[in-house]
């Protein structure tokens, strides 16, 4: 492809250049490529155009006019041109690749699973981007952010069509939208689960969180929006997009109006059984909040064509995702639940879910990130006092931080700290948790769920997984 081909009147004054790739770092430029010069949080891409050239690139996309002896497409914001080149080299895959978008604080992963198997249920091949993995092709490979940088998410994409996917599910972060990754995609559907506090480290305010996740409804125009409206950001967005979408499902537990409703809730740590409109479904995943999840799924498959049978039929084996509510069990007499709760929202939820699981005590184990909204550890804390029978305070992925003043800011949200623990090492507290668990307990350790490793500063990554450590724990208890 040329590069007027790629650029249309933008490259209308350049050179016939033939373009074989795109990149937006350097150090990953080859011959024939497009570089584009993005302005980071760190560094500007400008600052690498030289050695972008000497490493082969044909032309570069800039937001100034640069001293380098190539080609140069000038635009206003060199991000924001980013999806549309990719998808414009790529074949524009997403025409034909019915792509599905699930946003929202949380359950997008639970949600986007559920979608795939039911998909996958009804004879289509379908792939998946998100926080835990991707499936391309029906190949599964590991992932670095929840939504790749546009330039990659294209290429993907393409790689799901030439694999023979019909149908592609995706996680959409708010950062993926703000930022226009996930610009240039034709939306067959988009799901909208909830907004609570997060990601305020990154958004200043609430408002401008929720004008980043409204962006895939109003600019991304899904054929089929499903949307939350028990959630009061979700009877808002419903609101402002009902009329200027094709079709328009709202979801609910409690909202007496929503076109698809949750009735009959009988919930227990093996699943849920209940009611939406003629449907009787059974889902392996306990508590209220996966109900809600299930039901956003159901929503939107039904709307993509696939039959009720196959729905009931397949539910009942859909929707299990490492470090969600994942139960680790080594033959103990109590419960121990591994859950990537990290909001005030999710972890309320997830307590929520536990408590009527539990026989005895209900024990929590949780921390914080560092470098990320600091304004909800003091609300964890409290949630986890509230909940829980007993709470240990502990670190999560530190990074910069100091993880002993991380804890310290969570236990100012206590008040009565009688069943409170604080032990800073992650490792020691869910040793702590599993030691102190008697008969018919319920241990909880949230925040981080799936991931396998434990982030500290300067990038050091050390490897720790939950669930492996709660097991650890467990055969030492029991050969003791």
């Amino acid at each position: 492809m040329t590069l007027r081909e790629l650029f249309g009147d933008a490259a209308r004054d350049t050179p016939e250049v033939e373009v074989t790739a795109l990149a937006y770092d350097n150090r990953r430029v080859a011959p024939g490529a497009v570089f584009f010069c993005v302005r980071g949080f760190t560094r500007d891409g400008h600052d690498f155009a030289a050695d972008a050239v000497q490493r082969g690139a044909v032309a570069l996309v800039v937001d100034h006019p640069l001293e380098v002896d190539v080609p140069q497409i000038l635009v206003e914001d060199v991000r924001a041109a980013m999806a549309p080149a990719a998808a414009r080299l790529h074949g524009d895959p997403t025409a034909t690749l019915r792509t599905i978008g699930v946003t929202g604080t949380n359950g997008k992963t639970t949600t986007a699973y559920l979608v795939r198997a039911l998909l996958e249920a009804a004879g289509e091949q379908t792939g998946l981007l998100g926080t835990v993995t991707s499936i391309v092709g029906g190949v599964e490979h590991p992932v670095a952010r929840t939504t790749p940088e546009a330039i990659d998410l294209q290429a993907t994409f393409a790689a799901m069509r030439d694999g023979g996917d019909s149908h592609c599910v995706m996680e959409v972060s708010s950062h993926a939208l703000a930022l226009g990754r996930a610009d240039a995609i034709h939306w067959a559907a988009a799901i909208f689960t909830n907004l609570t506090q997060d990601h305020l480290d990154f958004h200043p305010t609430m408002e401008e969180y929720f004008a980043a996740k409204c962006r895939l409804f109003v600019e991304g125009r899904p054929r089929v929006a499903v949307v939350n409206v028990d959630d009061p950001y979700g009877a808002r967005l419903a609101n402002e997009i009902r009329g200027a979408v094709a079709q328009l499902v709202t979801v609910a537990i409690d909202a007496p109006d929503a076109d698809l409703r949750a009735t009959e809730i009988d919930s227990a740590f093996t699943g849920s059984t209940f009611s939406a409109g003629e449907l009787r479904l059974r889902s392996p995943l306990p508590g209220r909040f996966n109900v809600m999840n299930v039901l956003g799924a159901v929503a939107a498959v039904r709307a993509l064509g696939v039959d009720d049978a196959t729905i009931v039929a397949a539910l009942p084996e859909a929707g299990r995702v490492p470090g969600r509510f994942e139960p680790v069990d080594e033959g103990q007499d109590f419960a121990v639940l591994v859950d990537y709760a990290h909001t005030p929202d999710s972890l309320e939820n997830v307590l929520a879910a536990a408590r009527p699981l539990t026989a005895g005590r209900l024990v929590c184990v949780f921390g914080c990130g560092g470098d990320r909204d600091r304004g909800k550890r003091p609300q964890m804390g409290a949630i986890s006092a509230r909940l829980a029978d007993h709470t240990i305070v502990t670190s999560d992925n530190p990074r910069s931080e100091d993880p002993a003043a991380i804890v310290e800011q969570i236990l100012a949200g206590i008040e009565d700290r009688s069943a409170t623990e604080a032990i800073v090492d992650r490792h020691a507290a869910i040793e702590r948790a599993v030691q102190i668990a008697g008969p018919g307990d319920v241990v909880v350790i949230a925040g981080k769920g799936h991931e396998q490793g434990q982030e500290f500063e300067g990038g050091r990554k050390l490897p720790f997984d939950d669930v492996s450590v709660a097991q650890e724990a467990l055969r030492a208890r029991l050969v003791a």
